[in-house]
């Protein structure tokens, strides 16, 4: 029986973890590294296939470049242009970045149950290798070495029908034209918000749907100015965010999404309010949901509101680094 046609628990009847609600574990088997990727069956991709009816693609990615001074420590982006000029008219490139500096997902071996030193499936933080990691031989490849990496989701491909929820438009609309938070403080998104603006933009879910949350960075880093831009690398991060609450838990898993992105840096809230455990550690350590950050949406709010449509085919290739952590999405819209 595949995914599509069994039913899933709801969040409520997922077993506790601990201190941890809403282990999903057992959900797609012990040995699973797909986590809800599982949901993207080849029936789900074919229906969402039937979405694409204009031929319009829109580009997800922000430039690589971006943001010039990255924000938790993370090194910037370093891209090197080599003309060989005993050759004539050659050039190579090489590219140096930290994975989670800009666009990307965040991947199973990311972020865990901190307090526990666990992973998703309650693998041990001392069970990954660390380090330089090399793989010279392609027929020779050690399982335990690469288990949990970003290679699995690469290989898979994260396609399926996307759903954009613009909450800058919602929020906006309801307030004169204007955002009533700044997306560079802390500020908390309720799941009650993103019910109504699903409502309003007319949009029911379904299962293995990804969905894409505009709450308004990569159009306020494009309004600031170049000290607020550089600042993301030595002040405290606060960001705006999907809140850290139970609803907020029944909504991502009852609607059984396949991912969640957003234009932010964290997706949720950052930081959390003091003694509030990280909404990370559920997503991505508890179910084994891939988090996508610094999505750049505003092309595909234009095209949203051009069309009135909101949703869309929705197709992602991260890069195939076997063992990998993170990666930039490569991810496009396609109307």
């Amino acid at each position: 029986m595949t995914t599509a046609e069994r039913q899933l628990p709801t969040y409520d009847e997922l077993p506790t973890f601990k201190d941890f609600s809403g282990c999903a574990w057992e959900v797609w088997g012990k040995d699973d590294q797909l986590g809800t990727i599982n949901l993207l069956t080849d029936e789900v991709v074919k229906e969402a296939a039937k979405e694409i009816k204009l031929g319009k693609a829109v580009c997800l990615n922000w430039p690589i470049q971006f943001p010039h001074k990255p924000a938790f420590g993370r090194i910037p982006p370093h891209h090197e242009i080599i003309f060989k000029a005993d050759r004539g008219a050659v050039h190579d490139d090489i590219l140096h970045i930290n994975t989670q500096s800009g666009s990307q997902w965040d991947g199973l071996k990311h972020f865990g149950l901190l307090k526990h030193g666990l992973f998703y499936q309650g693998t041990p933080a001392n069970f990954f290798q660390n380090g330089h990691i090399t793989i010279p031989d392609p027929t020779n490849v050690d399982p335990e070495l690469i288990k949990f990496g970003i290679h699995n989701w690469a290989q898979h491909g994260i396609c399926g029908r996307g759903v954009l929820l613009d909450m800058v438009k919602f929020y906006s609309d309801a307030n004169d034209g204007r955002l009533p938070y700044d997306p560079m403080s802390t500020h908390a998104v309720p799941a009650a918000d993103l019910i109504a603006c699903a409502k309003k933009e007319g949009i029911t879910f379904r299962p293995g749907d990804i969905l894409l949350l505009r709450v308004g960075f990569i159009q306020r880093y494009y309004g600031g100015t170049q000290e607020e831009r550089d600042g993301l690398s030595v002040n405290p991060e606060n960001f705006a965010g999907i809140e850290q609450s139970e609803d907020m838990k029944r909504f991502l898993w009852d609607n059984h999404f396949a991912a969640v992105a957003s234009d932010q840096p964290a997706l949720e809230r950052w930081p959390p309010p003091k003694g509030t455990p990280h909404l990370h550690q559920t997503i991505l350590g508890l179910w084994g949901m891939p988090i996508g950050e610094f999505f750049d949406l505003e092309a595909l709010s234009k095209q949203c509101a051009e069309t009135g449509r909101y949703t869309f085919f929705f197709s992602s290739w991260p890069l195939n680094v076997l063992g990998g952590i993170a990666s930039p999405p490569n991810a496009a819209a396609y109307f």
